[in-house]
């Protein structure tokens, strides 16, 4: 639900009744009453958010003033107007000069803490694809061994269907020779009958 802003509660229209006696009807206003509700405890968490965030701001920079030994003395108090008058523009000045420091010792952190964040963030990032690198080249190498032991296997079976086939070859060749040597005696034999 979008938060309501300023112009849409002041500009907001309810449907006209039907008769005066009935009123404005009596879920819409609900249903914009519930909406200003969210609205304001929304508003009302968020600054409490935020002034919480500025006090341990300004914590910080009162630890930060009192490392660097930029704390300044309290004024005392002037006797007459024209004193006073300084000594407000004097703290006024150390306040804006105090909350400028602060405001760079904060800023300075927050730098620090982003840049070991990266840092971080980066050596993990490394790691995960070290991680990755060594699980692909172990699958790798896994498939490669599987494969190499399976055309192994299959060299072997074929170096031996190749020499059966050998072996089949002379056998079937000495008794090629041995039917044709027999054949050609028979038809010798017949001539010389």
């Amino acid at each position: 639900m979008a938060m309501l802003t300023e112009h849409d509660v002041v500009n907001m229209r309810f449907k006209e009744p039907k008769a005066v006696a009935d009123g404005y009807d009596q879920d819409e206003v609900d249903f914009f009453l519930d909406e200003v509700a969210e609205t304001i405890a929304q508003l009302t968490k968020e600054k409490a958010e935020l002034e919480a965030q500025l006090q341990v701001a300004q914590a910080r920079v009162t630890e930060l003033e009192v490392q660097l030994g930029n704390v300044q003395p309290a004024p005392a108090p002037a006797p007459d107007a024209a004193h006073q008058t300084t000594s407000f523009a004097n703290v006024a000045a150390n306040d804006t000069a105090s909350s400028a420091t602060g405001m760079l010792a904060l800023a300075q952190r927050l730098h620090d803490e982003y840049i070991a964040d990266g840092k971080s963030e980066s050596q993990r990032m490394v790691a995960e694809a070290e991680a990755e690198r060594t699980r692909i080249i172990n699958e790798a190498e896994e498939v490669h061994n599987r494969t190499l032991t399976k055309l192994e296997e299959e060299r072997s079976v074929m170096e031996r269907k190749i020499s059966d086939l050998r072996e089949f070859e002379r056998d079937y060749r000495g008794r090629l020779k041995s039917y044709l040597e027999s054949l050609l005696n028979n038809v010798e034999n017949s001539e010389q009958a």
